[in-house]
């Protein structure tokens, strides 16, 4: 349609496109499901929108997101670094940069706080979220860390100082063991996520087991979540699997490699795996965990280390 005197003649510039969920996190380091946690929990979403397409995130958006990201990097709770960054305007003000807009040393929950000696901003973050019941926030933590530094750092110096301090703080008060639930599920969940959508590409399966007995299977998460970033194909076969039905599996699926996991003394007699069958080609079974009982087993050999545990599986896996 043609235009009249003194009508425009020239449309009005259109705001340049935002940016998808996938597009953003891939500029942030993070993963898609973070992204979403911020939005629905603290609000930090996509504001553009257009018919018939999804909500996408406009340079503002993307900015705030990246301060939030640097806050909870050093160790701000997620919930108070979302205050922050929606507070903080855009004139280049930083929280990180300049003067700080929170006491990340500051004690919450009315002194009830999990001792972290020399631990990483990150981790203490990660006991305040715990200590707040807080499991969206401390999974978000521990998918960020996982993100940058991988399953092994995350777990020996994020994961694993905080699990202690929890665990001192309940042996000491006899309170917190709601506290540890919480971190623990939110840990298995992240961990599981990361399993469950990590291409299988390696030419043998890795059975991982715990102990007749063993109720104790975030660590045996964590060596999963390990074998995920080589692309090891597995099954996890959980918490008190009988030694009869791991080896009625191992026949099944002809394993490259059998972990079986022991966190306590209870379940650590390595007779139990006399029971397994013989194969050929005979797996590698590795005994994890420090609950086994200090006598040679019958079959395989121990393990200690979480890095060395993964690296050993995976080559026998032929990764």
């Amino acid at each position: 349609m043609s235009t009249g005197p003194g009508e425009a003649t020239a449309a009005a510039p259109m705001s340049p496109p935002g940016l998808t969920v996938a597009a953003v996190a891939r500029r942030l380091g993070v993963a898609p499901a973070t992204l979403r946690t911020w939005d629905r929990r603290y609000g930090l979403g996509p504001s553009q929108h257009s018919a018939g397409a999804h909500r996408r995130y406009s340079p503002a958006d993307v900015e705030r997101l990246e301060r939030m990201r640097r806050l909870v990097l050093s160790g701000v709770p997620p919930a108070e670094a979302a205050r922050v960054s929606q507070a903080v305007g855009l004139d280049g003000d930083d929280p990180i940069g300049g003067a700080p807009l929170v006491d990340v040393s500051a004690r919450q929950g009315g002194g009830h706080v999990v001792a972290i000696p020399g631990g990483t901003p990150n981790a203490r973050g990660l006991a305040r979220a715990a200590i707040a019941l807080d499991a969206d926030s401390c999974r978000s933590i521990v998918g960020e860390t996982l993100d940058r530094r991988g399953v092994v750092w995350t777990w020996d110096h994020l994961i694993v100082p905080v699990l202690i301090g929890v665990g001192q703080k309940w042996e000491q008060s006899g309170s917190g063991i709601d506290v540890e639930h919480v971190l623990s599920e939110a840990i298995q969940a992240e961990f599981s996520e990361r399993v469950s959508r990590a291409p299988a590409t390696s030419p043998a399966t890795v059975l991982l087991a715990a102990a007749p007995g063993e109720l104790h299977v975030l660590p045996m998460w964590a060596l999963a979540a390990g074998l995920a970033e080589r692309q090891v194909a597995m099954r996890m076969m959980g918490a008190r699997t009988p030694a009869g039905a791991l080896g009625q599996a191992m026949r099944r699926i002809g394993p490259g490699a059998v972990l079986v996991w022991s966190q306590t003394p209870e379940s650590g007699d390595p007779a139990e795996l006399v029971v397994l069958p013989e194969l050929r080609p005979e797996p590698l079974i590795l005994l994890g965990g420090p609950g086994w009982w200090p006598v040679a087993p019958p079959r395989g050999e121990r393990v200690s280390d979480l890095s060395e545990a993964i690296t050993m599986l995976a080559r026998a896996a032929g990764a």
